[in-house]
């Protein structure tokens, strides 16, 4: 099994930048494609973007499509979601996902049903 802790959430400003941090532990997160969603106020979990083991990503089209990067670096375990230009409609609580892929290092999923394990989740508020 695997264990995963976000971090590095809080308070931004519209136009900003924020950095979040997924750790993994139990497991290498290199077995892993990862992935970011997201759970506003009153709203459905919504898919933000994900990466495969050899770094391949997608992402939300209408909503964080070039403004948000993910990245990961297998030799130190987390993974990151850059969030640039926020807009307060980004305000939401934001989990880290992980699926354990063997037979491909390029495979990633979009629907969060696909996924066996998730962090705690950390808030990110956007100001206007």
């Amino acid at each position: 099994q695997v264990q995963l802790v976000e971090s590095g959430g809080g308070l931004g400003q519209a136009g900003g930048s924020l950095r979040l941090s997924c750790a993994c532990s139990g497991r290498p997160s290199s077995s892993y494609a990862m992935a970011w969603f997201r759970q506003a106020p009153g709203k459905e979990r919504e898919f933000a973007g994900t990466i495969s083991r050899n770094g391949l990503t997608t992402y939300d089209q209408a909503s964080v499509k070039g403004r948000f990067t993910i990245s990961r670096d297998n030799a130190k375990n987390p993974v990151y979601l850059q969030l640039n230009s926020l807009k307060p409609e980004d305000t939401a609580v934001y989990y880290c996902a992980a699926k354990e892929i063997l037979y491909s290092r390029s495979r990633y999923y979009t629907n969060g049903n696909d996924y066996d394990y998730w962090g705690q989740g950390t808030q990110v508020t956007v100001s206007s």
